[in-house]
Protein backbone atom coordinates (compact mmCIF):
# COMPACT_ATOMS: atom_id res chain seq x y z
CA UNK A 1 0.00 0.00 0.00
CA UNK A 2 1.76 3.14 -0.88
CA UNK A 3 2.00 5.92 1.65
CA UNK A 4 0.16 9.67 0.75
CA UNK A 5 0.78 12.27 3.00
CA UNK A 6 -1.47 15.59 3.11
CA UNK A 7 0.26 18.42 3.92
CA UNK A 8 -0.19 22.01 4.53
CA UNK A 9 1.24 24.75 2.74
CA UNK A 10 1.81 27.17 5.50
CA UNK A 11 -0.05 30.33 3.55
CA UNK A 12 -3.12 28.63 2.57
CA UNK A 13 -3.44 27.49 6.48
CA UNK A 14 -3.02 31.05 7.69
CA UNK A 15 -5.98 31.61 5.19
CA UNK A 16 -8.44 29.48 6.37
CA UNK A 17 -7.72 30.21 10.23
CA UNK A 18 -9.97 30.05 12.69
CA UNK A 19 -10.94 26.73 11.09
CA UNK A 20 -7.43 25.63 10.76
CA UNK A 21 -6.59 26.65 14.35
CA UNK A 22 -7.93 22.90 15.61
CA UNK A 23 -7.26 20.82 13.02
CA UNK A 24 -5.44 20.48 9.11
CA UNK A 25 -6.60 21.27 6.40
CA UNK A 26 -7.80 18.20 4.93
CA UNK A 27 -10.03 17.76 8.10
CA UNK A 28 -12.21 20.45 6.31
CA UNK A 29 -15.40 19.00 5.50
CA UNK A 30 -17.07 20.13 2.05
CA UNK A 31 -20.22 18.40 0.72
CA UNK A 32 -20.29 15.26 2.35
CA UNK A 33 -16.86 14.08 3.18
CA UNK A 34 -13.88 15.67 4.93
CA UNK A 35 -11.15 16.58 2.33
CA UNK A 36 -9.19 13.85 3.62
CA UNK A 37 -11.84 11.23 3.55
CA UNK A 38 -12.56 11.82 -0.48
CA UNK A 39 -8.74 10.88 -1.05
CA UNK A 40 -9.02 8.00 1.21
CA UNK A 41 -12.15 6.53 -1.05
CA UNK A 42 -10.09 7.54 -4.43
CA UNK A 43 -6.84 6.78 -4.07
CA UNK A 44 -5.77 4.03 -2.69
CA UNK A 45 -3.06 3.98 0.19
CA UNK A 46 -1.63 4.67 3.96
CA UNK A 47 -2.87 8.66 4.72
CA UNK A 48 -0.57 10.82 7.28
CA UNK A 49 -0.96 14.44 7.76
CA UNK A 50 1.61 16.87 7.71
CA UNK A 51 0.45 20.06 9.36
CA UNK A 52 1.48 23.01 12.03
CA UNK A 53 3.42 20.91 14.95
CA UNK A 54 1.23 21.65 17.67
CA UNK A 55 -1.80 20.11 15.74
CA UNK A 56 0.35 17.10 15.44
CA UNK A 57 0.04 15.61 19.07
CA UNK A 58 -3.65 14.63 17.68
CA UNK A 59 -2.97 14.01 14.20
CA UNK A 60 0.20 12.21 14.09
CA UNK A 61 2.80 13.32 11.87
CA UNK A 62 4.19 10.71 9.49
CA UNK A 63 6.14 7.93 10.61
CA UNK A 64 7.25 6.31 7.07
CA UNK A 65 8.69 3.43 6.25
CA UNK A 66 11.36 2.50 3.13
CA UNK A 67 9.07 1.78 -0.08
CA UNK A 68 9.77 0.74 -3.07
CA UNK A 69 7.30 3.89 -4.60
CA UNK A 70 8.66 6.49 -2.08
CA UNK A 71 5.88 8.80 -1.26
CA UNK A 72 3.36 10.42 -2.64
CA UNK A 73 2.44 14.35 -1.02
CA UNK A 74 -0.77 15.51 -1.59
CA UNK A 75 -1.22 19.45 -0.99
CA UNK A 76 -4.01 19.02 1.48
CA UNK A 77 -5.99 22.19 0.24
CA UNK A 78 -6.75 19.69 -3.56
CA UNK A 79 -10.10 18.31 -4.47
CA UNK A 80 -9.33 14.94 -6.14
CA UNK A 81 -11.15 14.54 -9.26
CA UNK A 82 -10.44 11.90 -12.04
CA UNK A 83 -7.96 13.91 -14.29
CA UNK A 84 -6.16 14.99 -10.95
CA UNK A 85 -5.66 11.91 -9.30
CA UNK A 86 -4.40 10.23 -12.61
CA UNK A 87 -1.79 12.94 -12.83
CA UNK A 88 -0.79 12.60 -9.51
CA UNK A 89 -1.00 8.98 -9.58
CA UNK A 90 1.35 8.75 -12.43
CA UNK A 91 4.37 10.86 -11.24
CA UNK A 92 7.74 9.07 -11.12
CA UNK A 93 9.98 9.05 -8.53
CA UNK A 94 11.50 12.47 -8.18
CA UNK A 95 9.21 14.74 -9.69
CA UNK A 96 6.80 17.16 -8.57
CA UNK A 97 3.60 18.12 -10.15
CA UNK A 98 2.62 22.34 -10.62
CA UNK A 99 0.09 24.31 -11.96
CA UNK A 100 0.32 27.98 -12.56
CA UNK A 101 3.51 27.58 -10.59
CA UNK A 102 1.80 26.20 -7.43
CA UNK A 103 2.80 23.09 -6.02
CA UNK A 104 0.05 20.45 -6.00
CA UNK A 105 1.96 16.80 -5.15
CA UNK A 106 5.15 15.31 -5.52
CA UNK A 107 6.98 11.78 -5.36
CA UNK A 108 9.87 11.41 -3.76
CA UNK A 109 11.91 8.98 -1.27
CA UNK A 110 10.94 10.46 1.53
CA UNK A 111 9.13 13.73 2.68
CA UNK A 112 10.91 16.85 1.83
CA UNK A 113 11.97 20.26 3.26
CA UNK A 114 10.57 22.92 0.98
CA UNK A 115 13.96 24.15 -0.64
CA UNK A 116 14.40 20.60 -1.67
CA UNK A 117 10.93 20.24 -3.19
CA UNK A 118 11.82 22.28 -6.08
CA UNK A 119 15.19 20.51 -7.13
CA UNK A 120 12.46 17.51 -7.99
CA UNK A 121 11.72 16.69 -12.11
CA UNK A 122 9.06 19.44 -12.92
CA UNK A 123 5.85 18.56 -14.55
CA UNK A 124 2.97 20.66 -15.59
CA UNK A 125 -0.49 20.16 -14.49
CA UNK A 126 -2.68 21.69 -17.56
CA UNK A 127 -5.94 22.97 -15.76
CA UNK A 128 -6.77 24.63 -12.63
CA UNK A 129 -7.68 21.97 -10.20
CA UNK A 130 -10.43 22.55 -7.62
CA UNK A 131 -8.85 23.73 -4.22
CA UNK A 132 -10.43 25.25 -1.10
CA UNK A 133 -7.83 28.39 -1.06
CA UNK A 134 -9.80 31.05 0.93
CA UNK A 135 -12.77 30.85 3.61
CA UNK A 136 -15.45 31.63 1.18
CA UNK A 137 -14.51 28.64 -1.30
CA UNK A 138 -15.66 26.11 1.28
CA UNK A 139 -19.34 27.51 1.21
CA UNK A 140 -18.69 28.23 -2.71
CA UNK A 141 -18.07 24.87 -3.89
CA UNK A 142 -20.16 22.71 -1.31
CA UNK A 143 -23.19 21.92 -3.67
CA UNK A 144 -20.78 20.61 -6.11
CA UNK A 145 -19.34 18.58 -4.09
CA UNK A 146 -22.15 17.46 -1.91
CA UNK A 147 -23.45 16.45 -6.14
CA UNK A 148 -20.00 14.43 -5.92
CA UNK A 149 -20.11 13.05 -2.48
CA UNK A 150 -22.83 11.52 -3.47
CA UNK A 151 -22.29 9.56 -6.16
CA UNK A 152 -18.97 8.41 -4.99
CA UNK A 153 -21.33 7.23 -1.17
CA UNK A 154 -24.42 5.73 -3.03
CA UNK A 155 -22.77 4.02 -5.66
CA UNK A 156 -23.58 0.27 -5.48
CA UNK A 157 -25.46 0.85 -2.14
CA UNK A 158 -29.47 0.58 -1.61
CA UNK A 159 -31.08 3.62 -0.01
CA UNK A 160 -33.72 3.47 3.04
CA UNK A 161 -37.57 3.30 1.17
CA UNK A 162 -39.04 7.13 1.72
CA UNK A 163 -41.72 7.57 4.13
CA UNK A 164 -45.02 8.16 2.48
CA UNK A 165 -45.71 10.80 5.00
CA UNK A 166 -42.87 13.39 3.06
CA UNK A 167 -44.06 14.99 -0.21
CA UNK A 168 -40.87 14.70 -3.31
CA UNK A 169 -40.66 17.57 -5.91
CA UNK A 170 -38.58 16.06 -8.52
CA UNK A 171 -37.15 12.45 -8.97
CA UNK A 172 -37.51 10.43 -5.44
CA UNK A 173 -34.28 8.61 -6.74
CA UNK A 174 -32.03 11.44 -6.27
CA UNK A 175 -32.87 11.01 -2.23
CA UNK A 176 -30.67 8.43 -0.51
CA UNK A 177 -31.44 7.46 3.63
CA UNK A 178 -29.15 5.43 5.33
CA UNK A 179 -30.17 2.77 7.73
CA UNK A 180 -31.46 3.93 11.07
CA UNK A 181 -32.29 7.94 9.28
CA UNK A 182 -36.12 8.94 10.04
CA UNK A 183 -37.31 11.09 7.89
CA UNK A 184 -41.46 12.19 7.98
CA UNK A 185 -43.62 14.77 6.63
CA UNK A 186 -41.18 17.13 4.72
CA UNK A 187 -40.97 18.23 1.49
CA UNK A 188 -37.92 17.67 -0.41
CA UNK A 189 -37.30 18.93 -3.92
CA UNK A 190 -34.70 17.53 -5.71
CA UNK A 191 -34.77 19.26 -8.95
CA UNK A 192 -31.92 21.01 -8.15
CA UNK A 193 -29.52 18.18 -7.27
CA UNK A 194 -29.45 15.59 -4.65
CA UNK A 195 -30.85 14.81 -0.82
CA UNK A 196 -28.27 12.89 1.52
CA UNK A 197 -29.50 11.55 4.83
CA UNK A 198 -26.88 9.86 6.57
CA UNK A 199 -27.43 6.56 9.12
CA UNK A 200 -29.63 7.95 11.83
CA UNK A 201 -30.19 11.20 11.11
CA UNK A 202 -33.41 12.42 11.32
CA UNK A 203 -35.64 15.08 9.74
CA UNK A 204 -38.67 16.18 11.49
CA UNK A 205 -42.14 16.83 10.38
CA UNK A 206 -42.71 20.10 8.71
CA UNK A 207 -39.27 20.43 7.39
CA UNK A 208 -38.69 21.47 3.28
CA UNK A 209 -35.59 21.20 2.06
CA UNK A 210 -34.31 21.70 -1.56
CA UNK A 211 -31.21 19.66 -2.68
CA UNK A 212 -28.09 19.96 -2.88
CA UNK A 213 -28.12 19.09 0.65
CA UNK A 214 -26.62 16.61 2.98
CA UNK A 215 -26.81 15.49 6.93
CA UNK A 216 -24.30 13.16 8.29
CA UNK A 217 -24.87 10.50 10.75
CA UNK A 218 -27.21 11.61 13.89
CA UNK A 219 -28.15 15.17 12.54
CA UNK A 220 -30.90 16.51 13.54
CA UNK A 221 -33.26 18.64 11.57
CA UNK A 222 -36.08 20.41 13.56
CA UNK A 223 -39.71 20.66 12.87
CA UNK A 224 -40.66 23.47 10.59
CA UNK A 225 -36.62 23.89 9.53
CA UNK A 226 -36.13 25.39 6.29
CA UNK A 227 -33.25 24.24 4.35
CA UNK A 228 -31.77 26.14 0.97
CA UNK A 229 -29.67 23.88 -1.56
CA UNK A 230 -25.68 23.75 -1.29
CA UNK A 231 -26.14 22.87 3.13
CA UNK A 232 -24.13 20.12 4.65
CA UNK A 233 -24.99 18.91 8.20
CA UNK A 234 -21.90 17.77 9.74
CA UNK A 235 -22.24 14.42 12.06
CA UNK A 236 -23.95 15.17 15.37
CA UNK A 237 -25.62 18.33 14.27
CA UNK A 238 -28.94 19.94 15.21
CA UNK A 239 -30.33 23.16 13.35
CA UNK A 240 -33.54 25.00 12.88
CA UNK A 241 -35.22 28.31 11.48
CA UNK A 242 -33.53 28.88 8.09
CA UNK A 243 -30.28 27.75 6.38
CA UNK A 244 -28.88 28.70 3.00
CA UNK A 245 -25.39 27.52 1.72
CA UNK A 246 -24.29 26.42 5.18
CA UNK A 247 -21.42 23.87 5.80
CA UNK A 248 -21.56 23.32 9.51
CA UNK A 249 -18.38 20.53 10.05
CA UNK A 250 -19.85 18.57 12.46
CA UNK A 251 -21.07 19.15 16.27
CA UNK A 252 -22.57 22.49 16.15
CA UNK A 253 -25.86 23.45 16.91
CA UNK A 254 -28.48 25.76 15.95
CA UNK A 255 -31.30 24.57 17.05
CA UNK A 256 -34.27 27.60 17.13
CA UNK A 257 -35.52 30.19 14.67
CA UNK A 258 -33.13 32.46 12.83
CA UNK A 259 -30.94 33.12 9.67
CA UNK A 260 -27.71 31.83 8.87
CA UNK A 261 -26.19 31.70 5.07
CA UNK A 262 -23.14 31.24 2.93
CA UNK A 263 -21.28 30.36 6.52
CA UNK A 264 -18.88 27.96 7.94
CA UNK A 265 -19.54 26.92 11.51
CA UNK A 266 -16.76 24.66 13.09
CA UNK A 267 -17.26 22.00 15.33
CA UNK A 268 -18.60 22.46 19.27
CA UNK A 269 -20.14 25.96 18.41
CA UNK A 270 -24.45 26.76 19.47
CA UNK A 271 -25.92 29.40 17.99
CA UNK A 272 -28.97 30.39 20.54
CA UNK A 273 -32.43 30.82 19.79
CA UNK A 274 -33.19 33.61 17.38
CA UNK A 275 -29.50 33.91 16.64
CA UNK A 276 -29.22 35.48 12.80
CA UNK A 277 -26.05 36.36 10.83
CA UNK A 278 -26.28 38.67 8.04
CA UNK A 279 -24.69 37.57 4.44
CA UNK A 280 -25.76 40.49 2.41
CA UNK A 281 -24.64 44.14 2.85
CA UNK A 282 -27.18 46.74 2.88
CA UNK A 283 -25.49 49.14 0.31
CA UNK A 284 -25.10 45.46 -2.11
CA UNK A 285 -21.19 46.42 -2.00
CA UNK A 286 -18.53 43.91 -2.46
CA UNK A 287 -17.61 41.93 0.99
CA UNK A 288 -14.73 42.46 2.69
CA UNK A 289 -13.25 39.31 4.95
CA UNK A 290 -10.46 39.01 7.69
CA UNK A 291 -7.66 37.32 6.56
CA UNK A 292 -5.32 35.88 9.24
CA UNK A 293 -2.20 35.93 7.15
CA UNK A 294 -2.36 39.44 6.25
CA UNK A 295 -4.25 40.86 9.53
CA UNK A 296 -6.20 43.20 7.25
CA UNK A 297 -10.22 42.74 5.98
CA UNK A 298 -9.73 41.54 2.58
CA UNK A 299 -11.32 41.94 -1.20
CA UNK A 300 -13.88 38.98 -1.52
CA UNK A 301 -15.37 40.02 -4.88
CA UNK A 302 -18.84 38.14 -3.20
CA UNK A 303 -21.89 39.75 -2.92
CA UNK A 304 -22.73 36.93 -0.50
CA UNK A 305 -21.07 35.90 2.84
CA UNK A 306 -21.99 35.15 6.02
CA UNK A 307 -20.81 33.86 9.72
CA UNK A 308 -17.38 32.14 9.96
CA UNK A 309 -17.11 30.53 13.32
CA UNK A 310 -14.62 28.48 14.84
CA UNK A 311 -14.90 25.88 17.20
CA UNK A 312 -16.22 25.85 20.65
CA UNK A 313 -17.90 29.06 20.00
CA UNK A 314 -21.36 30.47 21.03
CA UNK A 315 -23.88 33.32 20.39
CA UNK A 316 -26.41 33.47 22.81
CA UNK A 317 -30.16 34.51 22.08
CA UNK A 318 -31.03 36.79 19.60
CA UNK A 319 -27.25 37.71 18.97
CA UNK A 320 -27.04 39.23 15.61
CA UNK A 321 -24.00 39.42 13.44
CA UNK A 322 -22.88 41.56 10.54
CA UNK A 323 -22.22 40.71 7.19
CA UNK A 324 -18.87 38.79 6.90
CA UNK A 325 -17.79 38.18 10.73
CA UNK A 326 -15.49 36.16 11.58
CA UNK A 327 -15.25 35.06 15.17
CA UNK A 328 -12.49 32.56 15.76
CA UNK A 329 -12.05 29.81 18.69
CA UNK A 330 -13.28 29.46 22.15
CA UNK A 331 -15.59 32.78 22.09
CA UNK A 332 -18.64 33.36 24.01
CA UNK A 333 -20.87 36.63 22.55
CA UNK A 334 -24.19 37.70 23.74
CA UNK A 335 -25.98 40.84 24.57
CA UNK A 336 -28.01 43.50 22.37
CA UNK A 337 -26.61 45.05 19.31
CA UNK A 338 -24.14 43.99 16.35
CA UNK A 339 -20.45 42.86 17.78
CA UNK A 340 -17.70 43.90 15.96
CA UNK A 341 -17.13 41.50 12.43
CA UNK A 342 -13.40 40.24 13.81
CA UNK A 343 -13.75 38.54 17.06
CA UNK A 344 -10.48 36.86 18.25
CA UNK A 345 -9.75 33.68 19.73
CA UNK A 346 -11.16 33.12 24.11
CA UNK A 347 -12.89 36.70 23.40
CA UNK A 348 -16.11 37.19 25.85
CA UNK A 349 -18.66 40.22 24.97
CA UNK A 350 -20.90 41.59 22.24
CA UNK A 351 -21.27 45.05 21.45
CA UNK A 352 -20.43 46.76 24.25
CA UNK A 353 -16.68 45.56 24.13
CA UNK A 354 -15.20 41.95 25.07
CA UNK A 355 -12.93 40.77 27.97
CA UNK A 356 -10.67 37.73 27.93
CA UNK A 357 -11.61 33.91 28.52
CA UNK A 358 -9.31 32.04 30.72
CA UNK A 359 -8.03 28.38 29.91
CA UNK A 360 -9.95 26.81 33.03
CA UNK A 361 -13.29 28.52 32.24
CA UNK A 362 -13.14 27.52 28.82
CA UNK A 363 -11.95 23.86 29.21
CA UNK A 364 -14.83 23.40 32.13
CA UNK A 365 -17.27 24.91 29.59
CA UNK A 366 -15.97 22.44 27.00
CA UNK A 367 -16.44 19.78 28.88
CA UNK A 368 -19.79 20.28 29.17
CA UNK A 369 -20.71 20.62 26.04
CA UNK A 370 -18.92 17.73 24.74
CA UNK A 371 -20.52 15.29 27.31
CA UNK A 372 -23.62 16.03 25.95
CA UNK A 373 -22.53 13.89 22.67
CA UNK A 374 -20.18 11.66 25.02
CA UNK A 375 -17.55 12.82 24.15
CA UNK A 376 -14.31 13.74 25.94
CA UNK A 377 -11.66 16.41 25.98
CA UNK A 378 -8.58 14.74 25.58
CA UNK A 379 -5.31 15.42 26.46
CA UNK A 380 -4.26 16.25 23.07
CA UNK A 381 -7.18 18.56 22.47
CA UNK A 382 -6.05 20.51 25.73
CA UNK A 383 -2.69 20.61 24.58
CA UNK A 384 -3.85 22.46 20.87
CA UNK A 385 -6.09 24.98 23.08
CA UNK A 386 -3.47 25.35 24.99
CA UNK A 387 -1.36 26.57 22.67
CA UNK A 388 -3.66 28.27 20.47
CA UNK A 389 -4.47 30.53 23.82
CA UNK A 390 -0.68 30.76 24.12
CA UNK A 391 -0.05 32.64 20.79
CA UNK A 392 -3.94 34.34 21.07
CA UNK A 393 -2.33 37.81 20.97
CA UNK A 394 -0.01 37.33 17.83
CA UNK A 395 -3.34 36.36 15.84
CA UNK A 396 -5.50 39.74 17.07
Amino acid sequence: MQQIVLFDVDDNRLDLLPLTFTRPVSAIRVGILTIREKWERRLPGTYFDQTAPYLQVKFPAPVLEPADGGVLAIASHLIPTDDLIEAIALLPLGSRLTSSGRLLAYRAPRLLPPDRIAGLTEIDYPDTPIAILSLPDIFLINGAQIEADFELITRGCQSLPLSPSCTVIGDPSRIFIEEGAQIEGAILNTRGGDIYIGKDAEVMEGSIIRAPFAMCSHSVVNMGTKIYPDTTLGPWCKVGGELNNVVMIGYSNKAHDGFLGNAVIGEWCNLGAGCVASNLKNDYTPIRLWNYRTRHFAKTGLQFCGLIMGDHSKAGINTMFNTATVVAVGCNIHGAGFPRNFIPSFSEGGSAGFNNVSLPKFFDIARRVMARRHMQLTEADEAIYHHIFDFAEDFK
